[in-house]
């Protein structure tokens, strides 16, 4: 069964091998209320970990000259932050590893000046100048100002199980793993953006907590996932419910495995999991992600032997962000990885050729992007 919580999964892997070509990162999206007005925001805060035993003194950014002429490969942790709607920005902060505490053991813990994050807790400030986002390409990012300080109860996981078990993590057979360990989180605090306060609360901040680490990064690369759901049959709110689509092209070694997704749903306290390696279910795949003038849509079909689950989202670009992110070897493939915290759509759920229920989903934290192989 997925929904079960592993702190070894969710430590820093980047041990051996990883630490001079590797990157691992803890992820997390939810929504907000404006202090004053009510006004709903989705936001997220990523610790972005990359190289570690190639570090200097100060971050080595990958995207420098400088760096790619000297064959010096990127070097750094970078909390990235920001928001997503009208005002949408992605802020990009780093340190250098002299700068860093970070914790190998379980649970995991990473300190770097006052940005700090534990499985419970996660604080820190990250400011970028418009001066600065405009002169230095290098750190990738807009500008503006996020500060937040949240709690973190992550309360439904999505353990994929084989893929990132403890044989595949210690070879690094796979260049992309995935761990959600709180694919249903309800997080609580505040946070600051641009000067205006926003609240989160645990009842509605429809949170979302999982982690990438590996040497590349997938293409295609889809993510879909929400909890914040009602039934269309019943008209209820599903308190008990989450589900979390992801991946795209796994490989392994040098095998790659295209057209794959990794999904769960979660409802009302029932699992319903299509994990194309656990091949006993009969796991099948079908799904097609693309852009339109003004929005990213997604159709995704997933069947076993005898669940099926047909997810359609949409969410519009102008509350969607091109995300920005370079492999440990330097390289910036994808320059359209759209990303967004507000999507909209259905998931219908079956089980036996029989419909359990039509839902409607919202506050869908959604990304795709692709590049040329």
């Amino acid at each position: 069964m997925f929904n079960r919580k592993d702190q070894k999964r969710n430590a820093c892997q980047l041990f051996g091998g990883q630490a001079k070509k590797g990157y691992d990162w803890w992820w997390h999206s939810f929504t907000g209320r404006n202090a004053q007005t009510g006004e709903e925001k989705p936001f997220f805060i990523e610790f972005f970990l990359c190289n570690p035993a190639l570090g200097e003194d100060g971050p080595v950014y990958g995207q420098l000259k400088e760096n790619q002429d000297a064959g010096k490969r990127p070097s750094y942790l970078m909390v990235k932050a920001g928001a997503w709607g009208k005002d949408a920005a992605q802020l990009h902060r780093f340190f250098g590893w002299k700068e860093c505490k970070v914790s190998f053991g379980v649970p995991f813990e990473i300190t770097a000046d006052d940005c700090h994050i534990t499985e419970s807790e996660i604080s820190g400030k990250v400011s970028v100048s418009r001066e600065d986002a405009e002169n230095h390409p290098e750190y990738m990012c807009q500008s503006g100002e996020m500060i937040f300080n949240l709690k973190i109860d992550k309360q439904v996981a999505f353990n994929v199980g084989y893929g990132a078990g403890a044989f595949f993590r210690k070879t690094q057979l796979f260049e992309m793993f995935w761990h959600a360990e709180g694919m249903k989180s309800a997080f609580s605090g505040e946070v600051i953006w641009n000067g205006v306060r926003y609240t989160v609360s645990p009842e509605n901040s429809y949170g979302y907590a999982d982690k990438n680490w590996g040497k590349n990064f997938t293409t295609p690369w889809v993510w879909l996932s929400s909890n914040n759901l009602t039934s269309e049959i019943t008209g209820k709110k599903l308190e008990d419910s989450v589900f979390d689509i992801g991946g795209g092209r796994p490989k392994v070694g040098f095998i790659a495995l295209p057209r794959k997704l990794l999904s769960a749903f979660w409802y009302e306290g029932k699992p319903y999991e299509f994990n194309f390696s656990k091949f006993w279910t009969g796991c099948r795949t079908k799904f097609d992600c693309h852009e339109t003038e003004d929005e990213i849509i997604w159709h995704v079909e997933q069947k076993t032997w005898s669940n099926k689950m047909v997810t359609d989202v949409s969410c519009k670009k102008s509350d969607m962000l091109l995300v920005n992110y370079e492999s440990p070897d330097g390289k910036k493939r994808h320059q359209r990885l759209w990303n967004g915290g507000n999507g909209k759509g259905t998931v219908q759920l079956y089980h036996r050729g029989k419909l359990i229920d039509r839902i409607k989903a919202e506050n869908i934290g959604c990304e795709f992007g692709e590049y040329p192989l």
